[in-house]
């Protein structure tokens, strides 16, 4: 979803914003590519909990060598899914400063829902790994979502309210200052 409304903030602000038109391009392309990480998500943990089904009662190197193949996607989906939604994070507030001012709270909309979707996948990684740790895969996915959440914490500061160029907002024909 977060990727959809980049898409249709850049399309609405290619007239006014150079890059736009490529931020669209790139954000269809996600877009694509997150919906498919969502179709893997329910496979990729089917197979893990089957792999786990299948190792019970084996010895250590016959577990690992079930377990193995499986394990990867269990890790490897989460840490993918916060990269793209960094990236579209990182996209969405770049329209939102520079991007058409009334389709602004969209660009922003998507980075929150970017940045939730980034710290969910620090938190399912976590779980993952709480059998294996891995502390590269964890820092880099908390690097991610906390990379994410920054940009979504600035949008929101005081300052940015308005976007660029926006003065109060009053009402047609309003006398009001």
């Amino acid at each position: 979803m977060a990727a959809g409304l980049v898409e249709k903030v850049a399309r609405l602000s290619t007239p006014q914003m150079i890059g736009a038109a490529a931020i669209r391009k790139q954000a269809a392309n996600v877009r694509t590519l997150a919906a498919a990480y969502i179709e893997s998500d329910a496979y990729v943990y089917r197979e893990y909990l089957a792999a786990l089904r299948a190792a019970r009662g084996r010895n250590a190197t016959e577990r690992e060598r079930i377990l193995r193949p499986a394990w990867g996607g269990i890790v490897n989906l989460p840490l993918k899914v916060a990269r793209v939604a960094t990236e579209v994070a990182d996209m969405g507030a770049e329209l939102a400063v520079h991007g058409k001012p009334n389709v602004r709270s969209d660009a922003v909309a998507a980075v929150q829902l970017a940045a939730a979707a980034a710290q969910a996948s620090a938190a399912t990684l976590a779980a993952n790994l709480v059998s294996r740790p891995d502390e590269s895969k964890l820092a880099e996915v908390r690097e991610l979502a906390g990379r994410a959440s920054e940009r979504a914490r600035k949008l929101r500061a005081p300052g940015h309210a308005g976007g660029r160029g926006r003065g109060q907002a009053r009402s047609a024909n309003s006398d009001r200052q």
